[in-house]
């Protein structure tokens, strides 16, 4: 059973940064594509970025491009979201999620294609 653990969430004031990070365990890391995804109270979730099993490819929705950097690191099975110029409207319970994807060199935001998830982390960011 894939384990995703997140962390790194909390309140911040607008403009500042927070660096989320989501330990794996229980799977091969290296062949899994990786995501980040939000979601507010009576929103639906919101794909935020993802990245390739070998972190040679990344994805970003509008929203964030500029502001946010998704990173992986393979030797300690660990992928942060890095958040840089936050917003209020960046609130939300943010979720890691993993898809088993050896190879290719392309991934997605479509929750559909994720079949594991974390528990997710608060980002509060008001001031």
């Amino acid at each position: 059973q894939v384990q995703l653990v997140e962390s790194g969430g909390g309140l911040v004031q607008p403009g500042g940064s927070l660096r989320l990070s989501c330990a794996a365990s229980e799977l091969t890391f290296e062949y899994y594509a990786f995501a980040w995804f939000r979601q507010v109270p009576g929103k639906e979730r919101e794909g935020i970025s993802c990245i390739t099993d070998s972190g040679a490819f990344t994805l970003y929705t509008d929203s964030v491009k500029g502001r946010f950097t998704i990173s992986r690191d393979n030797a300690k099975n660990l992928v942060y979201l890095q958040m840089t110029g936050l917003k209020p409207e960046d609130t939300g319970v943010y979720y890691c999620a993993a898809d088993w994807a050896y190879g290719v060199g392309w991934c997605t935001v479509n929750d559909l294609k994720f079949a594991d998830w974390g528990q997710g982390t608060q980002v509060t960011v008001s001031s």
